[in-house]
């Protein structure tokens, strides 16, 4: 209800655009504005209310906004038929959304951060359910150790300290602790799980940029602009700004707006913190503002050509060879302007053809303007704060999760290494056992008793020893049927409890990441939000479901086959 509201909204303030829309986009892209989002989401809800006329209403919201992955999707829902033509036109518009979302900051920008704390919280979540099922029967092996030693007693007391500091830190020295019972391969789990706390410091403030980026004026102003979709913000909002993109982007908001006088202030300002060439030629085509196709005024083409050229002193740029070639021809020196013209298409033949095809005798559609690239959009995005932070999950700075990471993977290391008896259970009936209280050598991890029953036959009694052998069927016959249960709460927990725990993240985790994706994406982006990931959510969703199903299968097999 709230999304529907959210588009009513949109759709009265808006209703001259759809009534005079190619008038509508004529003023918007004089002005500077080339993505319509607005008017574009606008001919979707319309397209989704009359069936007949979807793909035309569509297509034109692709001319409006080749950017935006959501009218993709919608192409491809309205294209798609299980006929060949069909079924190839729709994974072609698919193919085309996936490719939009490098154009789209916003759109990367919240999946990416969708992906982050959905991967994060999916690995968090599954170590600890592994952890958590390893607990029964990791536990009497611990037990008997602090019994037969007491000065293991002291691992038991530092996991309680350190639970105390934060949980992440339990979930590390609960890992270590289980990890001396794990085989080689398994502790690769342990490692893992130690780097991730190593790295926290890293992927707190990862996190910190994700969530304050969703709310900040200043990125929204300062995309806006650099994706040509809004002005009058970018004109309000950054003009205290003081950084590289803040100012280059109230700068180009400026021209873009006609204020050529206050935009060539801010260029200046800008040459005097660094030489960059999209300065130049910025700063040059806010004179061919200036000049406005006025006879009398063709003293700015020149003043605009020698920026260009400045420019092209720092770095070759496809759009101030361009701008060369149309300021050339403006002057009539029609060999120039077919010189510099020829440069360009050397330079970047693509994008020559997107410029001519926005191409207008308009001042914001004569020449080109230069932009923050993205990469630039994701470096403000994730400027650095000013103060790190645990986001509320420990008590101490994030560099004290470091050294204990650090530290506690040293002391694993150590404990490993140092070649000491620890408990272990028979492998056929899963009687705890070790060096200290068992004297007599057994062969495979066996108890005495399951070794005679099954190897040394001559030393059992036949009662003793079929006894002994049911006692273990219904000992392995118990351990299938909670394996079986366990397969269907979670892929994982079954080769977990197994003491397989490598192979059970490796099923677990992605599980985990593609149920928890949506509501990730929930969290960036609200309901009532236009940028809402469907096409991504419904499709993580089934993906995990699918996976489900095929982990839940092997599984069962393995079960069913005794390798479980």
């Amino acid at each position: 209800m709230m999304r529907i509201g959210g588009l009513l909204l949109v759709f009265l303030l808006v209703l001259p655009a759809l009534s005079h829309g190619d008038e509508y986009y004529d003023r918007q892209t004089e002005k500077g504005i080339r993505n319509a989002d607005t008017y574009a989401y606008l001919l979707i809800a319309k397209a989704g209310q009359d069936g007949e006329k979807a793909l035309p209403l569509l297509r034109e919201a692709l001319s409006y906004d080749p950017d935006l992955p959501a009218v993709y999707f919608a192409l491809a829902r309205a294209t798609f038929s299980f006929s060949g033509s069909g079924l190839f036109d729709s994974i072609d518009y698919v193919i085309g959304g996936i490719d939009a979302y490098a154009r789209n900051f916003w759109w990367s920008f919240t999946l990416a951060g969708s992906l982050f704390f959905s991967l994060v919280i999916s690995f968090v979540l599954a170590v600890s359910l592994i952890f958590a099922v390893r607990i029964f029967p990791d536990v009497p092996l611990l037990s008997h150790d602090v019994g037969e030693a007491a000065w293991k007693l002291s691992l038991l007391v530092a996991t309680v300290a350190l639970s105390a500091v934060s949980p992440l830190l339990l979930i590390g020295s609960v890992a270590v602790l289980t990890g001396l019972y794990m085989k080689k391969y398994n502790r690769i789990v342990v490692y893992m799980v130690l780097l991730f706390l190593f790295c926290y410091p890293l992927l707190s403030r990862m996190a910190l940029g994700y969530l304050n980026a969703a709310s900040s004026g200043s990125l929204k102003a300062v995309v806006q602009v650099n994706e040509s979709e809004n002005n009058d913000y970018a004109v309000e909002a950054l003009h205290k700004g003081d950084d590289f993109a803040s100012l280059f982007s109230y700068a180009l908001a400026l021209k873009r707006e006609g204020r050529y006088d206050e935009a060539i202030s801010a260029y200046s300002r800008l040459l005097k913190k660094k030489e960059d060439p999209r300065v130049y030629v910025d700063l040059g085509n806010c004179y061919i503002g200036l000049y406005n196709f006025d006879e009398t005024k063709k003293g700015n083409l020149e003043e605009a050509a020698k920026y260009y050229q400045s420019a092209l002193k720092i770095r070759p740029l496809v759009s101030a060879y361009y701008n060369l070639s149309l300021v050339s021809r403006e002057m009539l020196d029609f060999t120039k302007g077919e010189e510099y013209f020829r440069s360009a298409l050397s330079l970047d033949r693509a994008a020559v053809a997107g410029y001519r095809a926005m191409s207008a005798r308009k001042l914001n559609r004569f020449v080109v303007d230069e932009t923050l690239k993205p990469s630039e959009l994701w470096d403000y995005a994730f400027r650095v704060p000013e103060r790190f932070s645990t986001l509320g999950v420990a008590v101490v700075p994030p560099a004290v999760l470091s050294l204990a990471a650090l530290l506690l993977g040293v002391a694993f290391f150590l404990l490993n290494g140092s070649g000491g008896s620890r408990a272990y259970r028979c492998r056929k009936c899963n009687k705890i056992l070790c060096e200290r209280c068992e004297t007599r050598a057994v062969w495979g991890q066996m108890c005495p008793e399951c070794y005679s029953s099954l190897i040394k036959l001559e030393e059992m009694d036949v009662r003793e020893r079929v006894a002994r052998l049911l006692s273990i069927y219904e000992q392995r016959r118990r351990q299938r049927t909670v394996l079986k249960a366990l397969s269907f709460i979670l892929p994982g927990l079954p080769e977990a409890y197994a003491g397989k725990i490598l192979f059970g993240l490796i099923f677990l985790w992605p599980v985990l990441f593609l149920f928890l994706l949506p509501a990730s994406v929930a969290l960036f982006v609200p309901d009532s939000h236009l940028v809402a990931h469907g096409f991504i959510k419904w499709t993580s969703f089934i993906v995990a479901v699918m996976l489900y199903a095929v982990f839940h299968i092997i599984t069962r097999k393995r079960i069913a086959k005794g390798w479980l």
